[in-house]
């Protein structure tokens, strides 16, 4: 029964994020997150706002934000953003359609402040192009304490931020191989994450990207339903065991 027990509860080993697995923990030891910049894809809505010196001759590139119909923030980033399609463009007043397609926000403010400089306005407008990603959306399936689509108004969201925000891993839940699906070009691909080894923190999907899925794996323990913790695992066990003498001695009374 012991026995069955241990196997059957989850170590605490399996439990706890970031672990140093090959030496003695170092408190001091340094570690270095990794991220690229991330490069814009079909269906990503943009934030784009452009600034002069006469804020007058720049209101048509900006929403009125008259129309919004009680929307929330999403929604609102919805209407009045920029939606890239499925050739990648964006079809911006006056400049019509630009190709955006696998730039990031700063080369594309590049480039919207260079198209407007050379067909709308002189260098003595003083142009000013901001361009960002209308937050973060993604989706968590799995074994969370709320899953579905989630989106963070962040500039950068880490697996653990985004975890935490779908009420982090349940303790049924797989921390050593936690799923990322992500959007390429070419169709999606499948990540792996350890999130008990701190190098984690060196990986280059620790970053989420917008569109992201990621799915939590059960454990093998919650299909053995004999509990989660070695309490729960005995009281099951010795529950089961009382309900089979209880069988055997009525079936002898017989």
């Amino acid at each position: 029964m012991l026995s069955l027990a241990f196997m059957s509860c989850i170590p605490n080993k399996d439990l706890v994020y970031l672990q140093h697995m090959e030496t003695a923990m170092d408190s001091t030891q340094v570690l270095t997150e990794t991220q690229k910049p991330y490069r814009v894809q079909i269906n990503d809505i943009l934030n784009i706002r452009v600034k002069a010196l006469d804020q007058e001759n720049v209101q048509i590139f900006n929403p009125a934000g008259e129309e919004d119909f009680g929307a929330n923030g999403e929604q609102r980033a919805y209407f009045d953003g920029f939606t890239v399609d499925l050739h990648g463009n964006v079809r911006i007043p006056v400049l019509g359609e630009v190709n955006v397609l696998g730039f990031t926000t700063e080369e594309i403010e590049q480039l919207l402040e260079k198209k407007l400089l050379e067909e709308e306005f002189k260098e003595t407008a003083n142009i000013f192009v901001s361009v960002k990603l209308t937050g973060i959306r993604y989706t968590v399936n799995g074994e969370v304490g709320s899953t579905g689509s989630k989106t963070l108004y962040q500039a950068q969201v880490n697996i653990f931020e985004a975890i935490a925000n779908a009420g982090d891993i349940q303790m049924t839940g797989n921390r050593k191989d936690v799923l990322v699906i992500r959007q390429y070009p070419q169709g999606q691909q499948i990540h792996h994450l350890n999130l008990l080894d701190e190098k984690v923190m060196q990986s280059p999907y620790y970053y989420i990207q917008p569109n992201d899925l990621i799915y939590v794996k059960p454990l093998k323990q919650k299909s053995w339903g004999t509990g989660t913790t070695t309490m729960q695992t005995v009281a099951t066990i010795v529950t089961a065991l009382s309900l089979v003498t209880t069988t055997l001695l009525l079936i002898d009374k017989i």
